[in-house]
């Protein structure tokens, strides 16, 4: 019988038959080795079902993530403290200390891949899947960049360094001009490059970009014909293209007009009226609905602090020398707000509304978050406007090394995405973004992309796309839009309406 089995057995069972029988002549501790064996082994094999089985599952949690997570939500700004407290996100964060940080993580991502500055279209949303366009949502928008293609020369992108008010200060520091295309005034790079504003190419992108993100109105950067900023050429001949390139994707533009030199209630008065005479017919041209049903321009007025209260009352009071009001050119006068004693000098100066304009938390008081509510009830009382500004970060560090103190850390989003929570907290007319392209001051929501040349290592958007900020305005505008209409109701800014 022993035999018969034997030898129908497979080879396995004779080996485990073989096996048994010489394991009953082995001692005690070699049995004890061979059962530990196989229990290791069984051990193993279950082990390695069970991590099968993890992983399996996690990757089906992973493929029935909804297709609108393509960057990711931040913790829901709603679960955050009260806006109203103070909230510098920059508080417990030492500007100096995240900028090496940015700048090392961005040197060990380039170490390991090769940068290409090209144009990318791929994430950009269809028309279809967008939402309206937003006309309570302005961007600030400059047109000061050149390159020798079309400028003969490079503008802004060359920007020089900026010495400190304190020669004691200035002397820690390097001199000198930037050194385009490598070399650019930012410590950020365009996806476009070192582009020109008069590139016909650029101004339709930028006009797409805007439009991706619904934001309704830009808010150009304008200067009097033949006049400049220090470090720029005059500009007002771009107007016309900006005009028609924002009207092919509904887009509106109002003006914001720049200090320029000797700006006073008299040549204010003449150059409020050539810009209405020169573009207010075009079907572009910016107007906002007041309560009385007038469709009025909307002019951004930045550094009106440094002009005299009565010299604007001259132009903005109906009573006043030079007053446009009740005429032709009547128009929405929007001072800005940086100390908090500049109040009643707008009140004084007859202006019909408040903007913030600086992305710095903290910088100033009107900049900063926690004093919007009380700035809200202020226009409140005396019928006036309130239009914050809100930004994705700052660093001026290429211009201004000197200013670490006032970089502002974007935080992947987060910083700009605190910034709209408080705007939309309280209630305002209307919601301005600094900016679109204020690319020296580390602003711009435009597309940058990642870039190493030499010694400098710019920051970029990493880990998320180039279009983040565009897709963070697109989200954080429909939120608007919707939350504005409901609030709106109770208050007399019902009757006031962009006209479209």
């Amino acid at each position: 019988m022993w035999k018969y089995l034997k030898k129908n057995k497979t080879r396995e069972d004779n080996v485990n038959y073989m096996t048994s029988e010489k394991a009953k002549h082995l001692p005690f501790w070699s049995l004890k080795d061979d059962i530990m064996a196989k229990f290791r082994r069984r051990t193993c094999f279950i082990l390695s079902l069970f991590i099968l089985f993890i992983f399996s599952l996690m990757m089906g949690l992973k493929m029935l993530r909804p297709n609108k997570a393509a960057f990711g939500d931040p913790f829901e700004l709603e679960l955050l403290p009260e806006i109203r407290q103070r909230t510098h996100l920059t508080k417990g964060f030492d500007s100096q200390k995240s900028d090496k940080i940015s700048s090392k993580t961005n040197i060990k991502n380039l170490k390991t891949e090769e940068i290409t500055v090209k144009a990318s279209v791929a994430s950009e949303a269809h028309p279809e899947q967008l939402p309206p366009l937003n006309y309570y949502l302005h961007v600030f928008y400059y047109s000061w960049y050149g390159n020798p293609q079309f400028d003969g020369k490079y503008i802004h992108w060359d920007h020089p360094v900026l010495s400190h008010w304190d020669p004691r200060i200035t002397k820690k520091y390097p001199k000198g001009k930037h050194n385009p295309p490598d070399d650019i005034g930012s410590r950020f790079y365009p996806e476009l490059g070192s582009y020109s504003s008069r590139d016909p190419s650029v101004i339709e992108t930028h006009m797409k970009q805007m439009y991706s993100a619904s934001i309704g109105v830009l808010a150009l950067s304008w200067y009097p014909p033949d006049l400049n900023d220090e470090n720029g050429e005059p500009t007002d001949n771009l107007v016309p293209t900006i005009l028609d390139k924002a009207h092919k994707y509904n887009l509106k533009v109002t003006f914001h007009i720049e200090p320029y030199k000797n700006r006073d209630d008299k040549n204010m008065y003449k150059n409020v009226k050539y810009i209405i005479d020169k573009y207010g017919n075009h079907p572009a041209f910016y107007r906002y609905k007041t309560k009385n049903g007038n469709a009025l321009p909307m002019f951004y007025i930045y550094d009106s602090y440094i002009t005299a209260s009565q010299k604007w009352a001259n132009l903005l009071t109906s009573s006043g020398s030079q007053s446009i009001r009740n005429s032709p050119y009547d128009a929405l006068f929007i001072a800005l707000l940086v100390d908090k004693k500049h109040r009643y000098g707008i009140l004084r100066g007859g202006f019909d509304g408040i903007y913030t304009y600086f992305a710095t938390n903290g910088f100033t008081y009107g900049s900063s978050y926690e004093n919007w509510a009380k700035i809200k009830y202020f226009c409140d009382q005396f019928d006036l406007m309130f239009i914050p500004s809100v930004g994705p970060g700052y660093i001026d560090t290429s211009i201004r090394p000197w200013n670490s103190h006032n970089t502002r850390n974007r935080i992947n989003g987060k910083y700009y995405e605190t910034a709209l929570s408080a705007a939309l907290q309280a209630h305002p007319s209307i919601i301005s973004i600094t900016s679109f392209n204020e690319w020296h001051e580390g602003t711009q929501i435009e597309r940058a992309v990642p870039k190493r040349t030499g010694n400098i290592v710019y920051l970029d958007y990493r880990p998320h796309k180039p279009s983040l900020y565009l897709e963070l305005t697109r989200k954080w505008s429909e939120k608007y839009r919707k939350e504005r209409a409901i609030y709106a109701l109770g208050h007399q800014e019902l009757s006031r309406q962009p006209v479209s």
